[in-house]
């Protein structure tokens, strides 16, 4: 037992499915009785729909454990450490034998999660052993020059992956282009979409991945000083990327002249936003930074003319970073093996909805969305018909299932009304409303809106009044042309990413599920029974035993009759509850 392993995923999402407990609960045991495995921590390694997941890596190999409450560890302490016999039943990933949940892990190339789930993401010790650090001594050693990195960069075919994907050398070679002796490179840590979760998973899995990117980054567009701009929601990435810091600079790979190199001193910090959705928006980013409200403003100049504190500034985000150090090891052939034609490399989406597999997945460029949820994510939660996927977070549009072989790849998901964002997948079934979705964006949109433009802070608002009307019962002829007005107004003429994209949930939806539009206004039903205010609760006669019980629960009287007879609602007086519909144990209740 003095060479096993026991590895505990402490992530976020972790400890949110009660890895603390789990991890404590075997430390305690392990106290106790005086076990001698070598106990450790790491963070998520992408399957958050088995977490708590727990790894036990002995003589015979590896075995990741999913779904281990304080019980399970008790149990896998006892039969695989001390029987030598693993428990099969809760072992999701091995290479030994076949599990159902390998076809998550097996279709997937990691690049930027090459070390998440796989070290202890506080110690650098570790990240050095899996080649960390090794790209920055590389440069060094071989006296690489900055235009030569830059070219590396470009011809790796990289691209932004904050959402627009604008080529990342061609980014660092403006900045560099730019002659000053003071220039900035900031990590954009704060987009508020279902992507920041992958955000924060990097920073909290591999912390020291994104700060060697940004050494990289800085070396090769000659800025001196640094910023990670993390919203403060992230209290876990932040620690960890406060201790990777204070490690990088006792090793010299921040600080003055590093790696030898005379010249290069380089250093940056972290700065905490307050977690506005518009912060994202990379002139918004640096007024927040500069203490500023966060704000868009016009552009140009643009950030690489002059940018935080009105110096030549390079912006990219946190999976733009990680990949860098992966690149210049490994070569622009190498990286750029995987993808398109126009789309290189690998992408990390945060997969969530109604999907079997949950989770953080990095797949190749070129991969269709339909694998994607079907191979990775296991298909439908109650293998319920697919009926859309959102990507590209709140301002990401709609693909329906007809277009799900579509490819990961920029212009691919632009062409659908989509955008590739920062990686958010929303997965929808048949009992999605795609009404109901628009307004749960606009929503979202609406409120994160800065309010500068009139356009956005205005439109936007009367776009979802409009939407309110529609799903309460309300809309009108014209309202589904009122809408489209309204997006094509807001999409042209905002002034930053936010408010031209906010449109994207209502554009798609009405380009693709507008009969559904069409029955909320005219008919005054919601297809998928979702919008409460579209719904009818009747009474099955011939299935109502005239128990009583839903007359009982109705909170405003609107149910009559008499025991052992059929009940009747009365439509003027329901509220639309649903009270008479959960608690009928006899299915009676009819819903339309």
């Amino acid at each position: 037992m003095a060479n096993t392993q026991v590895i505990v995923g402490l992530g976020s999402c972790g400890i949110a499915a009660g890895a603390k407990k789990t991890y404590e609960k075997i430390r305690s045991l392990q106290e106790a009785e005086n076990l001698t495995f070598d106990l450790k921590q790491t963070s998520c390694v992408g399957m958050c729909y088995r977490e708590p997941l727990v790894e036990v890596i002995d003589e015979t190999g590896s075995y990741l454990y999913g779904d281990i409450d304080e019980n399970k560890a008790v149990e896998i302490l006892d039969k695989h450490l001390g029987q030598h016999s693993p428990v099969k039943d809760y072992v999701v990933q091995t290479d030994l034998f076949e599990t159902s949940d390998n076809d998550f892990l097996k279709n997937q190339v990691k690049v930027v999660l090459r070390n998440c789930g796989y070290m202890n993401p506080e110690s650098i010790e570790e990240y050095e052993t899996r080649e960390g650090y090794k790209a920055i001594r590389k440069i060094a050693n071989e006296k690489l020059e900055q235009t030569a990195i830059i070219q590396e960069i470009l011809d790796s075919g990289l691209r932004g992956r904050g959402g627009a994907g604008f080529p990342t050398g061609m980014k660092w070679k403006f900045a560099y282009n730019n002659e000053s002796d003071d220039k900035y490179i900031v990590c954009n840590a704060d987009e508020g979409d279902p992507g920041a979760f992958m955000d924060r998973s990097v920073l909290e899995g591999d912390p020291h991945a994104v700060i060697e990117g940004m050494i990289i980054g800085a070396y090769a567009t000659g800025a001196n000083h640094g910023v990670i701009y993390c919203r403060a929601e992230y209290p876990l990435a932040i620690k960890r990327l406060n201790i990777a810091l204070d490690q990088a600079r006792k090793k010299g790979y921040l600080g003055n002249d590093i790696m030898g190199m005379k010249g290069f001193s380089f250093d940056l910090f972290v700065k905490e936003g307050a977690g506005a959705f518009v912060c994202g928006e990379e002139t918004a980013l640096m007024a927040s930074i500069e203490g500023k409200r966060g704000m868009p403003t016009k552009r140009p100049p643009f950030p690489a003319e002059s940018g935080l504190w009105k110096k030549p500034t390079n912006i990219n985000n946190v999976e733009t970073y990680a990949n860098v150090p992966w690149i210049i090891l490994n070569g622009a052939g190498a990286y750029n093996k995987y993808g398109t034609e126009k789309s290189k490399g690998t992408k990390v989406f945060a997969l969530a909805g109604k999907i079997n597999r949950s989770g953080l997945v990095e797949v190749p460029m070129g991969m269709t969305i339909h694998d994607v949820i079907f191979k990775l994510g296991g298909g439908i939660i109650g293998n319920k018909k697919f009926k859309a996927v959102q990507m590209g977070g709140p301002s990401g549009g709609c693909i329906p299932e007809y277009l799900s072989n579509t490819i990961v790849d920029y212009d691919s998901v632009n062409a659908t009304g989509a955008i590739m964002g920062s990686g958010g997948m929303i997965v929808m079934d048949e009992s999605t409303c795609m009404v109901d979705v628009a307004k749960f964006f606009i929503d979202f949109t609406q409120k994160e809106s800065c309010g500068k433009c009139t356009f956005c802070r205005v439109g936007t608002k009367r776009m979802l009044e409009i939407l309110n009307r529609i799903t309460e019962g309300n809309g009108a002829e014209g309202d589904i042309e009122k809408l489209e007005e309204l997006a094509y107004q807001i999409r042209d003429n905002s002034l930053c990413g936010l408010g031209q994209t906010a449109p994207n949930p209502v554009l798609t939806t009405i380009k693709y599920f507008r009969d559904e539009y069409e029955a909320h206004i005219r008919d005054k039903k919601c297809p998928s029974m979702v919008c409460k205010q579209l719904l009818t609760y009747t009474v099955d006669e011939e299935k109502c035993t005239g128990c009583m019980v839903c007359l009982k629960n109705c909170p405003v009287d609107a149910i009559s009759g008499e025991r052992k007879q059929p009940h009747v609602i009365d439509q003027e007086s329901c509220i639309k509850c649903g009270l008479c519909y959960t608690k009928c144990k006899f299915d009676a209740i009819v819903l339309s």
